[in-house]
């Protein structure tokens, strides 16, 4: 990750995922209708759908009646899971990406433990909050503006 920013491609994963649950009505949802509301174009879109397809979190239909759709309910999915899926790792440093720290400095690292508290941190926020918590903010969002 580097820079710790998490990618558009990932902040329009976490949009597209809570738009296809918002908009959850038993039926597939159409690409061109999500970026119209997101405000995303269908291209990049599709890109990102065909990420969430082949991972299983979506479940794509073709044909005039097709679209798309949450595999499972919301409250199964943590942000973790979406953003590791497009960003790949979420560690703050390279040296916490592998399962086995491979740098040759990690016994007399001081910042390690830095490192560690910090991708704690980060797993900590984003695998304790679901698809379900973000559609509820967003809902409690929109009920904002009502007037």
């Amino acid at each position: 990750m580097g820079n710790l920013k998490i990618s558009t491609k990932g902040r329009y994963a976490l949009r597209l995922m809570i738009d296809l649950a918002i908009n959850d009505d038993g039926k597939c949802i159409r690409i061109r209708d999500i970026a119209k509301r997101q405000e995303i174009s269908d291209k990049y879109l599709e890109q990102i759908i065909s990420i969430l397809n082949r991972a299983g979190y979506i479940k794509s239909v073709r044909g005039p009646q097709g679209g798309h759709r949450l595999a499972k309910h919301p409250s199964e999915y943590t942000v973790g899971m979406i953003l590791r899926l497009t960003e790949g790792s979420l560690s703050p440093v390279a040296c916490l990406d592998d399962e086995v720290n491979q740098c040759t400095r990690q016994a007399q690292c001081a910042t390690l433990e830095l490192w560690k508290k910090l991708d704690k941190a980060i797993s900590d926020v984003v695998d304790n909050v679901t698809l379900e918590d973000l559609v509820q903010w967003q809902i409690n969002k929109n009920s904002n503006y009502i007037i």
